[in-house]
Order: C-alpha cells, then structure tokens, then sequence
C-alpha cells in the first residue's frame, strides 16, 4: 500500500479540485478575449468547433483520470509518459507544459493590465504624467500587467490556503455574470440562431477549421490543473472527479457564451471587437454601473487563472527538483508559509521576462493572438502524449474487457491521434504559408517558431538532466515517490 508522504496535508477534496480546474481554465477570459479570435478563424462556426475539440479533450481527461489511480504523482504527464514512451519523451512532457503555463502567465499579465487602463478610461481618466492610457498599448498594458503579477506571487509564496475558497467565490461571481448577459443576448439578440452554426462541416478551409481547433483546445485547457495536487488529496478518485465536473461545465459555458455573443453581434462585429467583445457587449447592452459588470468578471478571471497557474507550475517543478532532472531548488520549501517560496520567484520572474519580450508586438490583441497559438500548439503536444502513454500502458485491457479497452486505451489512443495530427497539419501549413520571418500572429515561420524553440529546448534540458545531473529518471524510467524526500508541508497558495 502507497505510504501517505510525510508532512504533505491531504486535505484537499472534489470542490477545491473544481475550483483550481475551473479557475486555471478561466472561462470568462477565454470567452470575453477568444472568441473574437475563433470567429475570425472559424466564423459563425465557433460553437461547432468547440464541440468537435470537446471530444478529444474528453478521451484526454479519461487518459488523466486513469492514469492518477495506476500512479498518483504531482507530476502527472511527466511521469506518466516516462513510464509508457520514455524517460525523454516524458520530461518533454513536463517541460512543454511548464513553457506552455509560463507563456499563459505572461499573456494573462498584459490582459490583466489592460482591463485595469480600461477601469481608468471608464473613470474618465485617459492619461497620467503625460502617459496615454491606452488598453490596446502592448507595453502599458504589460507594465501595469506587471504590477498585479508581483501581487499575485506574493499571495502564492504566502501559500494561504483560503486562497482556493476566494477562488470559488470569485467564479461565482463570474459566472452569474457571464450567465446573466449571455442570457440576456439570447433573448433579446437581433440574429436568428441557426443550425448550421453546430455544423463542423460548413468550415470549409481545413487550416482554418485545424487552426480553429487549436483554439479550442486552448479554451478548455486548465482542468488538469486539478491533477497536479494529487497527492494532497484526501482521495485520489476526488481529483479525477473535479476534472470533470470543471470539464462539462466549461463546454456548457463556452457554447452558451459563443451562441449568445453570435446572437447579439455580426460576424464582422465580434471580429472587429477581437479580445474586447465581452467588454463591448456589457456597454451595448446596458448603462453603467451595470455596463461594467462584465470588465470586472474578466478581471476577476484573469486574477485568479494567474494565481491558479502557480499551482501545477510549481508542483511541476517540485516534482522534476526530487527526481533531479531539475535543480534542486525547485524544491526548497518556505518553513514558514510551507509553500515552494523560492521557486514561485522564480517562476513569476520569467514569465514576467516573457511578458516584456512580448513588447516586441506592439498591439495587445496581436500579441493575444500569437500567445494564444503558440499555446495552442504546445498543449495539443503534451495532451496527446500523455493520451498515447496511458493506451499504451493499459493496452492489455484489449483483451479483457470492451468497456475497460474503451475508456482506457481506445478513446485515450484516439484523442492522442487527433490532437498529435491537428499539430502536425498545422505545423506543416505553417511552414509554406511564409517565405519570411517577421513578428506578427499572422506568420507562419513565427508561429512554429514558438513550439519549435520549446522542444528544442526541452530536449537540450534532458540531455542536461541525464548527463549533467545523471539523474535516475532515465534510468528508472519513474518519477520519485513523494516520501523521498523530507517533509514539505505544501498548501494550496
């Protein structure tokens, strides 16, 4: 029987699974910034989309969920997939995924900042020291961004635990909201519903609809996040199980959010509006104070999916510091707030670096926009290995029995194929839509060059890990029992 690590509380359950998923998704800022972006990719076939890429999404949470009972670890994908593929391909795992929440953070920044100069603008103050205060400024934004990130990693070093309650009532508040103007949109929006809006097929650009599903995967990525406090829960079933409440929740979200915005606004309208439309919809549907009610549900969102994403971060890089394929200062841990203080600095530092390398694109919703596929790419990645490790593990079940076989190596094996497939497609179109490199969302040899500097990196990391710090990972080809190390008393920040 697996010994209960010392000094780790197990007490977290199936709510505070909920709330870190839920929270880490950030339905409010995907859909107020998103789906501009979607319906300028997809059209009025945005709630189309998001369906089809629920479903591989679905056999990825299966793989997650079964894959934590056979090995609960805060590592999750970066052991899972060294057990099943290899140790190389398993620190990829865990490397595109903190690239990948680094990369969100720095973005969520300059959002954040955004919405507090359009706060100002609505108290009519437009400059300050001479300063413009545009919320569409890349840098202002990303300066002010800044400041709120250095709250953040306070709160997170501090490891209040009561952080993950404020959270939930945080997204209650978000999405009352967010239900009552969407709600508001479909009954009093001037274009018709129609059918052909569920129509995946009317899509009839494959990059187009390939891209479009990228996007989707980035609207519902976060739920995992649940599975990073492991083994700080009472029972291992309860992470699966908030996994998936925050998962079918979100989907009922996103389409009613995507319907509602179609019903209110044109096509042209959402496209023009881009990361704005949520912020749009709340002055045209009403007067203020109620007008701003839904700037504040974003800010709100975008705050807590901040603080949210410290979570699997830093349990991510705790989990490679024990097995020594990263430093060991990842898993230094503050005797007084019990919480990973050093290596949260460190984090928030560099996607702070990433943040003001962003700079190089000055406009907010282009530099939204670049962030938003790069991500998109890289969690397509580790989605899909972390898929194919758990049907490869449990591949026995195909001749045992069909609802076994089905949940745990078909639906998981299948989902890996389509997320592994979308990526490839879309790299390759990407590399022949561009015969220069420049800065902007809308070039190919930029867009790849994100992934493509992640894996790469993320391979020169491993080979760091295996040979500098011969770390018995790639020999073992497991991750560390969470009692080897002493005891570390990790809270919920």
């Amino acid at each position: 029987m697996r010994s209960e690590p010392p000094g780790l509380r197990r007490s977290l359950g199936v709510v505070d699974g909920v709330a870190i998923a839920a929270s880490s998704t950030a339905a409010t800022t995907s859909i107020g910034i998103g789906m501009g972006a979607l319906a300028a990719t997809v059209g009025l076939q945005a709630p189309a989309v998001l369906l089809v890429a629920f479903l591989p999404i679905l056999g990825i949470a299966t793989a997650y969920a079964r894959l934590n009972r056979d090995e609960p670890n805060m590592g999750s994908g970066y052991v899972w997939v060294a057990s099943s593929l290899g140790p190389w391909l398993g620190f990829l795992t865990g490397w595109v995924t903190l690239v990948g929440t680094v990369i969100f953070m720095a973005y969520t920044s300059a959002v954040t900042g955004s919405v507090f100069l359009q706060f100002a603008n609505k108290a009519h103050l437009h400059t300050l020291l001479g300063l413009d205060l545009d919320p569409n400024s890349t840098a202002l934004s990303t300066v002010v961004g800044l400041l709120v990130l250095a709250v953040v990693t306070v709160t997170a070093v501090t490891g209040v635990r009561k952080a993950t309650r404020l959270q939930a009532w945080l997204l209650v508040f978000e999405y009352a909201v967010l239900l009552g103007f969407c709600g508001w949109c479909l009954v009093t929006g001037s274009h018709g519903f129609q059918w052909s809006w569920l129509n995946p097929f009317a899509v009839h650009d494959g990059t187009a609809f390939a891209q479009g599903l990228v996007l989707a995967v980035f609207f519902f990525w976060g739920w995992d996040a649940a599975f990073s406090v492991t083994e700080e829960t009472k029972d291992v079933r309860d992470v699966g199980r908030g996994g998936f409440i925050a998962l079918f929740t979100m989907l009922a979200l996103f389409l009613y959010g995507s319907v509602a915005f179609q019903r209110e606004m044109s096509l042209p309208e959402l496209i023009e509006q881009g990361p704005g439309a949520l912020t749009y919809l709340g002055a045209k549907l009403a007067d203020e104070p109620v007008a701003s009610l839904p700037l504040l549900a974003l800010l709100f969102s975008a705050v807590a999916s901040l603080q949210s994403s410290v979570i699997p971060t830093a349990r991510g890089l705790y989990a490679m510091g024990r097995d020594r394929t990263m430093g060991r200062v990842w898993t230094r841990i503050s005797p007084r707030y019990g919480s990973p203080a050093l290596g949260t600095v460190l984090v928030m530092a560099v996607a702070a670096l990433v943040a003001l390398l962003a700079l190089a694109i000055p406009k907010l919703n282009e530099m939204i926009l670049a962030a938003v596929n790069s991500i998109g790419l890289t969690v397509a990645l580790y989605y899909g290995l972390t898929a194919l490790a758990c049907a490869v593990r449990f591949r026995s079940a195909l001749r045992t029995s069909p609802a076994q076989a089905l949940r745990a190596v078909v639906a998981p094996g299948l989902s890996a194929l389509a997320l592994l497939g979308v990526g490839v497609y879309l790299g390759r179109d990407y590399a022949t839509m561009s015969d220069h490199f420049e800065l902007s969302p809308d070039n190919g040899w930029f867009m790849l060059s994100v992934p493509a500097a992640t894996v790469a990196s993320g391979l020169a990391m491993a080979a760091v890990a295996k040979y500098r710090r011969r770390s018995p990972y790639f020999t073992t080809r497991r991750g560390t029992d969470a009692d080897a190390l002493p005891p570390t008393a990790l809270d919920v920040p």
